[in-house]
């Protein structure tokens, strides 16, 4: 403060301040801007202060820490670098996210532009005509999933415990900056910024998605700054955007490349960072043509979230309100008055003359975060009429009917149809049902058994458990300490002998999306005081998604889910008896080792980055579960090749015990009704020809057989 007295004045040391001067103020953005310190420091770390750990999934790995699945990279790729192949220019400065302040009448703006400015990616496009309806895309919509997580942490206090320790000295930019330091950036080259493929999208998803759990896991640790709301989806992906880690990035009619019809996307800002909607809060995204007289604004793309008065209910046709007028404000000093022929409303209107294709993204309810949503690409539409009529507010609104483009996959319907065997007995509603519930109520939630591809009535007789048998647990060398957190283990609580073993911090989020990436994690075990819906028990708390056992078309059984799934969710644990490698190499002889999950070998590597790597051993762990005569839903997952889910070992203990499972999380945002698999991984090499098995997974990067 007392710099701020002049650039001559000397405070007398221990004199009192004169009050009287006049304070040389300067406003912030004069201020010298702070660049990130090196790789994996703070830029204002102490050395009382312990270090925060920062080990990005793909490396570099500190001393005597490997590299483990699905994010493997080759050890000579581990070294640390100091900066990218291609020149990336430095990020701008990020400020905190602050929820928008409310619009004024039509054309109005709820942040200025000099203010918006600092806030908006390059490239990214913030309307004006801002609305609090999800038609103009909610720019709230995304802080429910962080609230959420925030308001259980304030919800869940502990009772009886010392006073909480959290760490507030984490530079973000600095985590951020060492995080994508281990990426490989030239695939995303000025070629593949114009058009993607599915490759690229994939590889931009998964950078975004982990960068943005890695924001969250440091926010967490923090202590809430009152007034400021914690965006790290909007965080993530301006630095991305920044350092042009994005694709698709001019407007296009019709189709965008890479992304199929049915894909996901849990956040606005994906949709963003690979050409699919440009807009982070509008919810018509248009182009201007040239080359038509007058320069004319046409529709590209529209997102229907249910905020105006839509009618979604038809799965080809689509009845979309137009945008402006306040419509659903529910500020009481704010006016509600008839939408204008403008902008995105004018530009449905050329769309409707030109009958160009629109893209439409459907905003549904997410059924395991009920105040999030997902975003559904439904495919492409053409404006068929428009009209104006009065809404429910009093005032005249457009209206336009969009119409399906026959021929393309199943996207929304097919989630119509998940809804309606949710409200119906599917045993009668639905076709091929052979059971509606295998677990006979063993699980939280049912799973259904289905077959409508051939008569076979089912699989071989098991008995389904939910966990594993062991027939004894692994002895500890010392007895572990456990938890007393009575109302949950919390995030940034370093007094919590849980989070200590995940140095200092939960692996998981409220919503129980896995925030850290290790080759071990360490939940609460028995022994622990916590209560059974702790943050860190979300693997111990049974099935959350409704999963579904089908018979495939050329691979026997498989598994699947009724629900989207995001990245980073747990989906299941594999079940089973633990045997030992005698047991294990017999079953190998008998031809009887088809539901054998080894966590004792390799795994393929997951090409996480565009280059091909070589196969990197995962670390090994001393279990072999047999799920042949007892077993769970996880037994019937599948081989992929290109997998949407890995197997991570999770370590729960109890005194002087140790009790080793293997949990499996979502790599990326999984579709309903999309096939479940993971990497089986590849056999010792004594045992590789015995073991051998052609590959039907049918991925561009097949590798023709597996183990």
């Amino acid at each position: 403060m007392e710099q701020g007295l002049g650039s001559n004045y000397i405070p007398t040391s221990g004199g009192p301040v004169d009050k009287s001067r006049v304070l040389n103020v300067r406003p912030l953005r004069c201020l010298v801007p702070i660049f990130p310190s090196p790789p994996g420091m703070s830029s204002f770390s102490s050395p009382q202060t312990a270090p925060f750990m920062c080990v990005p999934p793909t490396g570099p790995f500190p001393p005597g820490v490997a590299p483990f699945y699905p994010f493997l990279v080759p050890t000579e790729t581990q070294a640390v670098h100091s900066g990218f192949s291609n020149t990336i220019p430095s990020p701008v400065p990020i400020n905190s996210f602050r929820t928008p302040i409310s619009a004024v009448a039509n054309g109005g703006t709820g942040l200025s532009r000099r203010s918006s400015k600092n806030r908006t990616p390059e490239g990214a496009v913030m309307d004006e005509d801002y609305s609090d309806s999800p038609n103009q895309s909610d720019f709230s919509m995304h802080v429910a999933d962080h609230d959420h997580e925030y308001t259980t942490r304030k919800a869940g206090k502990r009772k009886g415990n010392s006073q909480k320790k959290t760490r507030n000295d984490v530079d973000i930019d600095s985590v951020a900056n060492s995080f994508l330091a281990s990426f490989n950036l030239t695939g995303v080259d000025t070629y593949r910024q114009v058009d993607g493929d599915k490759e690229l999208i994939r590889y931009i998803l998964m950078m975004y998605d982990l960068l943005r759990r890695r924001i969250t896991q440091v926010e967490d640790g923090k202590e809430a700054t009152p007034g400021v709301t914690r965006r790290p989806d909007l965080r993530a992906g301006t630095i991305l955007m920044n350092k042009g880690v994005r694709t698709n990035v001019n407007k296009r009619i019709g189709a965008v490349p890479g992304i199929e019809v049915g894909d996901i996307f849990f956040f606005r800002m994906e949709l963003c960072l690979v050409g699919l909607h440009a807009p982070i809060m509008a919810g018509i995204d248009f182009m201007s043509f040239k080359d038509i007289q007058g320069g004319e604004r046409l529709a590209v793309s529209v997102i229907s979230s249910g905020g105006y008065d839509d009618n979604t209910e038809d799965g080809d046709v689509l009845i979309y309100s137009g945008q402006g007028g306040n419509i659903n404000r529910k500020d009481k000093d704010v006016e509600i008055m008839d939408q204008k022929l403008e902008r995105g409303n004018l530009a449905l209107e050329k769309s409707l003359r030109r009958a160009n294709e629109v893209r439409v993204i459907r905003g549904v309810k997410d059924a395991v975060n009920p105040t999030g949503k997902v975003y559904l690409y439904d495919g492409l539409y053409t404006v068929q009429q428009s009209w104006v009529e009065k809404g429910k507010s009093g005032v005249n609104v457009f209206k336009y009917k969009l119409v399906r483009v026959p021929g393309q996959p199943e996207a929304f319907t097919m989630w119509k149809s998940i809804q309606q065997w949710r409200e119906e007995d599917t045993a009668t509603s639905r076709t091929g049902v052979i059971l509606p519930d295998l677990t006979s109520g063993a699980e939280n939630l049912p799973v259904s058994l289905v077959n409508d591809v051939d008569d076979e009535k089912g699989p071989a007789y098991f008995t389904y458990f939910a966990s594993l048998k062991y027939q004894k647990p692994f002895n500890l060398p010392k007895p572990s300490l456990s938890c007393s957190c009575r109302g949950g283990c919390q995030p940034g609580d370093l007094n919590c002998p849980c989070v200590q073993k995940n140095a200092g911090v939960l692996p998981y989020t409220a919503l129980g999306v896995l925030l850290i990436y290790k080759s071990l994690i360490n939940e609460c075990g028995p022994s622990c005081l916590c209560p059974p819906n702790c943050r860190n028990r979300i693997s111990q708390a049974g099935l959350k998604i409704r999963l579904e056992v089908f018979k495939t078309k050329d691979k026997g059984w498989g598994l699947r889910s009724w629900d989207p799934i995001r990245a980073g969710a747990f989906v299941c644990e594999y079940a089973g008896e633990v045997i030992d490698v005698s047991t294990a190499q017999e079953l190998e002889r008998e031809k009887e080792d088809n539901y054998i999950f080894y966590a004792t070998g390799t795994t393929g590597s997951l090409e996480v980055t565009p280059g091909n790597f070589k196969e990197t051993p995962r670390i090994p762990f001393p279990i072999v579960i047999s799920a042949k005569n007892c077993g769970n839903v996880a037994r019937f997952m599948n081989h992929g090749c290109t997998p949407n889910i890995y197997w991570q070992p999770v370590l729960r203990e109890s005194d002087n015990e140790s009790y080793l499972h293997i949990a499996f999380f979502a790599i990326s945002h999984i579709p309903p009704m999309k096939e479940l698999t993971y990497d089986y991984g590849t056999a010792q090499s004594g045992k590789a020809e015995q073991r051998k098995k052609k590959c039907l997974c049918g991925s561009l990067n097949c590798r023709g057989h597996f183990y």
